[in-house]
């Protein structure tokens, strides 16, 4: 299995939520097993710039592969890029 995290900060003049929802466009895509999005909660002790946490599970490469494919993923990263400022993806294997 491929967990797939993708962390958000979202730009001072747009609305977080608003964002959030155009991420939750995503779950739309069928390949994965598990998808959520989540707004974090911001209570680390030394670091709270995240803003929101794309979270998906992936039973292997190919259907991970078919998820960066599908239209609904073009689009829904040509809608929310210019909302958000960073973000850092990882891609890891369960047990890894």
């Amino acid at each position: 299995m491929i967990r797939h995290i993708v962390f958000f900060t979202v730009k001072p003049d747009m609305d977080v939520e608003t964002v959030r929802e155009g991420l939750m466009n995503l779950g739309r895509i069928p390949h994965s097993s598990h998808f959520e999005v989540s707004v974090n909660r911001k209570v680390d002790l030394y670091e709270n710039q995240i803003d929101i946490v794309v979270y998906a599970e992936f039973e292997n490469e190919a259907a991970l592969h078919a998820f960066k494919a599908d239209p609904i993923y073009s689009q829904t990263t040509a809608k929310v890029r210019p909302m958000r400022d960073l973000r850092f993806s990882a891609d890891v294997t369960s047990g890894n």
